[in-house]
């Protein structure tokens, strides 16, 4: 509550939490001579790279290379025996996020923005009170206002779950051991690259999922090569059960299944998805309303129920990945200035950062063919596109989905090495509307793998 004596500071943008679309929001409106105050908990730079995509993706990279030095010999290498030092690991990945924290600092002070680190609370429309990491308290109020808090890992309600110190994809990075035996409980993006990754680091990894299919939002012919790969590498997948209980034993962790069986773990990662971070922001005096999860209610400007208040990233309900909430701060910026710019229609990549790789953007081909357009699709074995022989990594399968009568591409899977880097070659030609031909035609250098894209648009399957 503001008192008599408060004094309260007038800005022309306040942001509460310094996520991806925060940040930039406030360096780019501080940098044109605005006052702006961000207030930040801590974390630097936000949850991508201070525990999410950065460090993560940094991990992702070393257990690439362990199983690639495991089949050194079939590039002509003997590297000996291969062996994880978690002391390097860490230091590695720890060494990557300390260099973009200590760049996003510079950024921040160079922007011209005042940087406040304490805990926000809202005490009335457009107005927080900020108890200081260091002591005392402030009082800002925004002629505009972003709420950018994020989210954090959830912890199901299994008994015994929490009393067992179940990790989560925050905490795991933290271990100071390779676990001999790790139960990862959900079958997602964040549960698979962590299940892979400590496979290839020497653990025996059981992937606990409750659906019967894995991804079950992409086409079944992409998911169950991806789940062979995946058992290739030593991932046991269980799908469609739930943990009842979960019991401490003398030699570890016994998860009790809803089918009556039972398996044993030293470690247990819970990896079930994430919680928006809205309890105690005090988001009623502020007008603000949150969904029947917590998440903040928006509309397709990201724009709340109060005025001159606006809400981006994971918090805002927005699909949680780094670049869509790069693209929420140039939606709120245009529509501060009182712009029209929309979240709908928005053309969506995501990657899953398996080895290989999964990239999809666009519609499966259940969901084109649920629009009753005349679908016609494609499938390419990557064996087939020659730079993946070259680099001893034949593995995966690409496919297409096309409107039979226009010649639009609807969406592509692509499930093989650097799927990642090819997928933006395809969403570029969606963006420009260009026909499948346009790829089936392109000029595009050999040997790379963005050259399959040529042989993928003829090979039909119908």
């Amino acid at each position: 509550m503001i008192g008599t004596e408060d004094v309260v500071e007038d800005v022309d943008l306040l942001v509460v939490g310094g996520g991806k679309a925060g940040k930039t929001l406030a360096m780019d409106t501080a940098r044109a001579g605005r006052k702006v105050v961000m207030v930040e908990r801590g974390m630097i730079g936000g949850t991508c790279i201070n525990v999410a995509c950065i460090p993560t993706k940094a991990l992702v990279t070393s257990a690439r290379l362990a199983r690639r030095a495991a089949t050194a010999e079939s590039l002509g290498l003997n590297l000996g025996k291969l062996e994880v030092d978690l002391r390097l690991l860490r230091s590695h990945k720890e060494g990557v996020v300390s260099e973009m924290v200590d760049l996003n600092h510079r950024q921040f002070l160079d922007s011209g923005m005042d940087l406040v680190l304490g805990e926000a609370r809202f005490v009335a429309e457009r107005t927080v009170e900020v108890r200081l990491n260091d002591g005392g308290r402030r009082f800002v109020r925004g002629a505009d206002v972003v709420i950018n808090t994020g989210t954090v890992p959830h912890l199901p309600p299994v008994p015994g779950l929490a009393e067992a110190g179940a990790l989560n994809s925050e905490t795991i990075q933290q271990l100071d051991r390779i676990p001999e035996r790790l139960v990862v409980i959900g079958g997602g993006y964040v549960g698979l690259e962590f299940a892979q990754m400590f496979a290839a680091f020497g653990s025996q990894v059981t992937v606990l999922d409750r659906n019967l299919t894995l991804l079950p939002q992409e086409d079944p012919d992409i998911t169950e090569v991806l789940a062979e790969y995946l058992r290739e590498d030593g991932v046991e997948m269980v799908r469609g059960v739930t943990v009842k209980d979960v019991v401490r034993e003398e030699d570890g962790l016994r998860l009790l299944l809803d089918d009556g069986r039972s398996l044993v773990a030293d470690d247990i990662l819970a990896a079930t998805g994430r919680d928006p971070v809205t309890a105690g922001l005090g988001l009623d005096a502020a007008g603000v309303r949150t969904d029947a999860r917590g998440f903040i209610r928006v509309d397709d400007r990201l724009a709340t129920d109060a005025p001159h208040t606006w809400a981006v990233g994971d918090v805002a309900g927005s699909p949680q990945f780094t670049h869509v909430s790069l693209d929420d701060y140039r939606v709120v910026k245009e529509n501060i200035a009182g712009g029209t710019r929309s979240t709908s229609r928005r053309l969506i990549p995501w990657n899953l950062f398996t080895d290989p790789e999964l990239a999809r953007v666009g519609l499966t081909e259940a969901q084109a063919r649920a629009t009753g357009r005349n679908v016609r699709v494609a499938k390419l074995p990557v064996k087939a596109i020659p730079r993946s022989r070259t680099l001893r990594d034949t593995r995966g399968l690409w496919k297409a989905v096309v409107d039979r009568d226009t010649e639009e591409i609807l969406g592509v899977a692509l499930l093989g090495p650097e799927s990642s880097e090819v997928l933006t070659v395809v969403q570029t030609a969606m963006w420009a509307g260009l026909p499948y031909t346009a790829l089936r035609d392109g000029l595009i250098a050999h040997p790379t793998m963005a050259e399959g894209l040529n042989a993928l648009f003829t090979t039909w399957t119908d």
